[in-house]
């Protein structure tokens, strides 16, 4: 993760913390990063996370702050494929791999993909 990233997610925000959960503060990171790498600029962001929070309002999101980050990633996907950074099924492979990866985790351990992440069909139980 990026300094500015780093210390974003140790800021508060009134007495909690600015992230609940660290995949939030790794969204934020790589939001940061794909800025300043010059994939988009600030004003794109905006209107894509204003899209990706659109959209989610129309299809029920009653928009109460505990989706933001969701929202946030959403942008960031639909960013990253319409910039021709990533295709879609690059996506979806990855996350298909990443939750096949976090079910052969054991919890509190650190999740990594391997190559059999990729061509797994259904999450395997934790190890133990």
């Amino acid at each position: 993760m990026s300094d500015a990233a780093d210390d974003a997610a140790t800021r508060l925000a009134g007495d909690r913390p600015a992230f609940a959960e660290p995949w939030e503060a790794q969204a934020f990171a790589m939001a940061v990063e794909l800025n300043r790498a010059g994939l988009f600029t600030w004003t794109e962001w905006a209107d894509a996370l204003a899209r990706a929070i659109a959209s989610a309002q129309a299809g029920g999101d009653p928009d109460r702050g505990a989706t933001y980050y969701r929202h946030w990633l959403a942008a960031l996907e639909s960013i990253v494929v319409a910039k021709g950074a990533a295709r879609p099924e690059d996506l979806s492979r990855y996350a298909h791999a990443w939750t096949h990866a976090a079910g052969r985790t054991p919890h509190g351990e650190a999740i990594t993909l391997d190559e059999g992440d990729f061509h797994g069909s259904e999450p395997i139980a934790p190890a133990r």
